[in-house]
């Protein structure tokens, strides 16, 4: 199959009417954008509310949050939490989402091992996050890894060269005009986005897998401080 048939995007799945978080929640549980929807359990969308003030952006849902249909319930999910509290984040004004929406693995026997979002994955399930955004208004916005980084500001973006730097948003993402106007009102009035920040650093998985853990751990509790300090200013 080619890979533009096995990867139609999911701006094909995304009703034009959905103008809430539930409502794009629902449409999303029957998306087809890419194969990946074939061997996961279900879609994982994002989780929050309208007013979060935090947006937090992850990869794609892990084997236990595949299983729930919630993002960030496995291990690496707690190690979020207690990293947002540790920066002083207050934890219910958090939006999470990732920017893939089904699981990739890999059968081992019986066990299902995560692999890495392709490009194609990455592009075709963008239009959730796009959409997701036009219902959020945050101040902050936190990329959560290099697949993060890659949904929203394009390929060339180095997590590792400019972690725990904030950066405006939505002038730093791959194309601004995607997330410069949002919804006003249920009649289709628009306007543009309030001003925000981006910051982006390592995934909490990178954590888990780190040799020295105190140290990689550290590191992510140091970059979310930076958006606290941010948002407290």
């Amino acid at each position: 199959m080619a890979e533009t048939d096995a990867a139609p995007g999911a701006q094909h799945f995304i009703p034009p009417q959905a103008d809430t978080l539930d409502a794009l929640r629902a449409a999303a549980a029957g998306c087809r954008g890419c194969e990946l929807y074939r061997d996961a359990s279900q879609t994982v969308f994002g989780r929050g509310d309208e007013s979060a003030r935090v947006v937090l952006i992850g990869e794609q849902p892990g084997d236990m949050e595949d299983q729930k249909g919630l993002p960030f319930v496995g291990p690496a999910g707690r190690l979020l939490r207690r990293a947002v509290d540790d920066a002083g984040i207050d934890p219910k004004h958090i939006y999470l989402t990732n920017a893939v929406k089904h699981f990739r693995f890999e059968l081992r026997g019986k066990r299902r091992i995560h692999q890495t979002p392709d490009r194609v994955h990455i592009t075709a399930c963008r239009p959730w996050l796009v959409a997701e955004f036009s219902r959020l208004r945050p101040d902050l916005v936190v990329v959560l890894g290099a697949t993060a980084a890659k949904a929203l500001l394009g390929p060339t973006f180095r997590v590792t060269k400019q972690r725990g730097e904030l950066l405006p948003w939505p002038a730093a993402a791959q194309r601004p005009e995607d997330f410069v106007r949002v919804p006003v009102d249920s009649a289709g009035k628009v306007a543009d986005a309030p001003a925000a920040q981006l910051l982006a650093t390592i995934h909490p998985s990178a954590v888990l897998r780190a040799d020295d853990q105190d140290a990689a751990y550290a590191g992510l509790v140091q970059d979310l401080t930076v958006g606290a300090r941010a948002l407290a200013g």
